[in-house]
């Protein structure tokens, strides 16, 4: 018998005793869960316990997520499936293990979902990225896509996300070896786009895997309505970035964090203190104030971000969103809300027993 688990606070299961957006420039506080609570009108807790989460998508009723120690979780209608879709062995230490996860544009008929990963192999890191079909909430296959990807126990990127064109997306970090993100011979510290059986486009600006380099850790990729592709970066100990990526662009790295040298692409922003920006997503629904804003999620920063964007032009940023600690990923559910996972189990925050945590912003 297939047991689930029953989630406390499923959907609206929050203390309603919180401070909870107070005036309409106040960001919202996250309540704490109970199991005895009525629910708030402005953020529900899905779930509660969480292992690392680090990435989320969406297929109709169903939420996937990966959870870093190598587990790739579903909550169906609501409820938490006890067993989890798949099970990989991976190297969970710092910025390794069971990253990001993207669901195919075409799930609904062929069931593809691809997740990035880091391993270990003869005392080596490595990651990849590989195609899982689901079936009935299992996995029922599954291939290689992309294969030795350096990897390290920090700044390893691994965000992969399915762009407007149709293509796969795969943003990796520079593994350590910060020279390797200029190297065009190399997988290190650029942004990668595949045809989603993992050839090369015939359009690729380099007749490689490479869409864009020079980039140091990359944590996040959105795009906007325009087809403008937004990157979030964490800079060595200061100069975290969003970069406006377009085909065959260097962003300088190392030679150069967030602008001031002509010969490499400057940052649309950049931020010092570090914040440590994670994952973002464009927000195209009308359930929510921020139609057609950027939301950042951040980790050191411990809030929630709304961007406000004028055709790849900042043109103002506010804090939507604390109380939760360090956040990981943040995405557009298909009910039109948003969804946030915190990452205070990560090794660098300070999680309560309940965390780790799956948030849905509802107000």
């Amino acid at each position: 018998m297939n047991k689930k688990i029953r989630i406390a606070g499923i959907i609206g299961a929050v203390i309603a005793s919180i401070i909870i957006l107070s005036s309409p420039s106040d960001p919202i506080v996250i309540p704490v869960p109970t199991t005895n609570s009525t629910g708030t009108k402005s953020v529900e807790v899905i779930a509660t316990n969480l292992q690392k989460p680090w990435a989320i998508d969406f297929a109709d009723d169903r939420i996937f997520f990966t959870e870093k120690v190598g587990k790739i979780r579903i909550i169906d209608s609501g409820v938490l499936l006890e067993e989890p879709l798949a099970s990989l062995r991976v190297a969970d230490i710092t910025d390794a293990g069971l990253l990001g996860l993207a669901l195919h544009p075409n799930f609904e008929n062929n069931h593809f979902l691809y997740v990035f990963y880091t391993y270990e192999k003869e005392n080596k890191l490595w990651n990849k990225v590989i195609r899982i079909t689901e079936s009935e909430n299992k996995l029922s296959a599954a291939m290689v896509i992309l294969d030795k990807i350096p990897g390290a126990e920090f700044d390893n990127g691994g965000v992969i996300k399915f762009g407007p064109d149709g293509k796969l997306y795969i943003a990796t970090g520079d593994a350590t070896d910060e020279h390797a993100a200029q190297d065009l011979q190399s997988l290190s510290g650029k942004i990668l786009r595949l045809n989603d059986d993992g050839t090369t486009p015939f359009d690729n600006p380099f007749r490689n895997l490479i869409f864009s380099y020079g980039h140091r850790n990359p944590q996040g990729m959105a795009w906007d309505k325009s087809g403008n592709l937004y990157v979030t970066e964490h800079g060595p100990t200061k100069n975290d970035e969003i970069n406006l990526v377009k085909s065959g662009q260097n962003f300088g790295w190392p030679d150069q964090e967030c602008s001031d040298d002509e010969n490499f692409i400057d940052s649309l922003i950049c931020y010092n203190p570090s914040l440590e920006p994670a994952g973002i997503v464009f927000y195209s629904s009308n359930k929510l104030d921020f139609e057609n804003d950027l939301i950042m999620a951040t980790l050191r920063g411990t809030n929630l971000y709304k961007i406000t964007t004028d055709n790849g032009v900042v043109t103002a940023q506010k804090s939507i969103l604390g109380g939760a600690g360090r956040i990981r990923d943040v995405n557009e559910g298909p009910d039109g809300y948003l969804y946030i996972l915190t990452g205070n189990t990560d090794g660098r925050g300070f999680p309560d027993k309940t965390d780790d945590k799956l948030i849905r912003i509802v107000k």
